[in-house]
C-alpha cells in the first residue's frame, strides 16, 4: 500500500493513468506510468536531542529528596520488622536480606545536608543490626 500526500512517502502527486478494473472504487495504478523510486533520505536529526537527554539526566531536587525520604522510611519499616521478629522469636533471613537492600540504598546523597544526616544515623543501626545478626 502506497500512501500519497504531504505525510506520504511519496511527495509527488498522485498518478493519472489509473486503470480502472471494476465499479467498485478499488483502482490499481497502471505499471507504467509510475515514478522512479526516490532515494532514501536519511531523517533530520532534532537539532536539541542533546539538550532533551541532558535534561532528562538532571534530577529535580524536590523529587530526589522524595525519593531519600521514601527509602529512609523503607529503612525504619525494615528495621521494625526485625526489631518485631526478635521480640516474639520469630527471626526471619528474609528481613536481613531486605536490611542489607536497605542499606545499599541509603548510600545516595539526597541533596539536603540535614536529611542526609538522618539518612547517615539510619543507615548506621542497619549496619549495626546486620553486624549483630552476623551478615555484615
Amino acid at each position: 500500500m502506497r500512501i500519497y500526500g504531504p505525510n506520504g512517502t511519496t511527495l509527488g502527486s498522485q498518478p493519472s493513468n489509473v486503470r480502472r478494473t471494476s465499479s467498485s472504487g478499488f483502482a490499481l495504478p497502471d505499471a507504467a506510468s509510475t515514478p522512479d523510486a526516490r532515494a532514501a533520505v536519511a531523517p533530520k536529526a532534532a537539532a536539541g536531542i542533546d539538550a532533551l537527554l541532558a535534561m532528562q539526566g538532571v534530577e529535580d531536587p524536590v523529587e530526589r529528596r522524595k525519593r531519600s525520604v521514601q527509602r529512609g522510611k523503607g529503612a525504619l519499616d525494615v528495621l521494625d520488622e526485625l526489631k518485631i521478629g526478635l521480640l516474639s522469636g520469630n527471626f526471619d533471613v528474609s528481613t536481613v536480606s531486605r536490611l542489607r537492600a536497605a542499606a545499599a540504598s541509603l548510600k545516595s546523597s539526597s541533596g539536603d545536608p540535614g536529611l542526609d544526616a538522618v539518612l547517615s544515623e539510619i543507615e548506621l543501626r542497619v549496619e549495626v543490626e546486620l553486624a549483630k545478626a552476623g551478615q555484615f
